[in-house]
């Protein structure tokens, strides 16, 4: 039986949505083809008639994931200064640590882009460079914003790996008073 292209294009859509929650949650690398085309209710089989290899399947969720990353954290553009704060408050929160699967792909998945050949990286690059420029003009800085960027992202790491809920919450309230410390250091320049 075929199917008609909306058809293939929503499977297609169903498979990188639960892809990517799966990759999030366990890492990429940990689940086959068969065990994510089982999240679906599908064969492994078909698989190939939506990706011509898993290598594409990372490279499709790595854009997907910082896409919207790059709309929850920039605002499309329509960044101020208090909703970064608030989207900083947000991503050092127990609440990301304790659901990658619906946070940000970067602490996720960083260190599988980074693993990755260069065509997943240099996308990746893209992406978060147009995170930083967005920063950096509501910041007027383009170092602070890879600072900030970068120990965000550093921070959730951290606290993901530690097991102790006081000490996670320690990481990431350090990680957010020293971000406010440097924003507002930033404007008394």
């Amino acid at each position: 039986m075929r199917y008609t292209a909306s058809h293939k294009l929503e499977t297609r859509q169903k498979l990188l949505e639960s892809s990517s929650v799966s990759a999030k949650k366990e890492g990429f690398c940990t689940v086959g083809v068969d065990g994510l085309m089982k999240a679906i209710g599908l064969s492994g089989g078909a698989f190939y008639s939506h990706f011509s290899s898993k290598d594409e399947l990372f490279s499709s969720i790595v854009e997907r994931e910082l896409c919207q990353s790059l709309e929850r954290l920039s605002g499309n553009g329509e960044l101020s200064r208090a909703r970064l704060e608030r989207c900083l408050k947000h991503y050092l929160s127990m609440a990301h640590v304790e659901h990658p699967e619906s946070g940000c792909a970067l602490p996720a998945l960083g260190a599988e882009i980074a693993r990755s050949d260069i065509a997943v990286r240099q996308q990746a690059e893209q992406w978060i460079c147009r995170l930083q420029e967005s920063w950096a003009r509501i910041l007027g800085s383009d170092s602070l914003a890879w600072a900030i960027l970068s120990q965000c992202i550093g921070a959730l790491v951290v606290a993901r790996m530690l097991v102790n809920p006081e000490v996670q919450r320690s990481v990431l309230k350090s990680s957010y008073e020293e971000i406010g410390r440097q924003i507002a250091g930033q404007h008394a320049e």
